[in-house]
This record gives structure tokens, sequence and C-alpha cells, in this order.
């Protein structure tokens, strides 16, 4: 009888011991997969994030060039008032002077 529970004892550690490396061989197999759809996930996610950037790196250019010609064409106004009133200016100072010795 001795020889018989020992036996049961053996087999009952037998089988904890299989159980253990089933359940260890299960739990890595879950851990892969979790870290697959993990990698996939934060790899959709950098996916979009790129997307949107991108998205808002053209929307930033367009009005960056918009921008641009506006203050462009308000220079080329400005500069044109100026020419023209440095040209008025020109013309009365030469007539000054020329008034002055004639």
């Amino acid at each position: 009888m001795a020889s018989e529970a020992v036996n049961r004892i053996l087999s009952a550690e037998a089988d904890v011991e299989q159980k253990n490396a089933e359940a260890r061989q299960r739990s890595e197999e879950l851990v892969t997969e979790a870290k697959g759809r993990a990698s996939r996930t934060i790899q959709k996610k950098l996916g979009d994030a790129a997307v949107e950037a991108g998205k808002m790196r053209a929307e930033y250019e367009k009005k960056l060039e918009e921008y641009s010609k506006k203050a462009e064409n308000a220079c080329d106004t400005e500069l044109g008032r100026i020419k023209s009133a440095s040209e008025r200016n020109m013309k009365a100072t030469v007539d000054r002077i020329i008034a002055e010795f004639f």
C-alpha cells in the first residue's frame, strides 16, 4: 500500500509538472501573441499619425504660401507707393533746384 501511495504521489507530481510546463508554454504563447498585436497596433497608430501629420503639414504649407503671397503683395504695394512718393519728391526737388538757379 505504501508503494501504491508513493506511485500515486509520483504520478501526481508528474501531472503537476506537465501541467506547469503546459501552462508556461501557453503563457509564453499568449505573451507572444499579445506582443504581436501590440506591435501591429503601434505600427497602425504610427501610420495614422504620419498620415495626419502629412495632412497638417500640407495644410500649413498652403496657409504659409497664401500668407507669403499676401505679404509679397502688401510689400509690392508699399514699395510702389514709396517709389511714387520718391519720384514726386525728386521731381519737386529738381524743379526747385532749377527754379533757384534759373
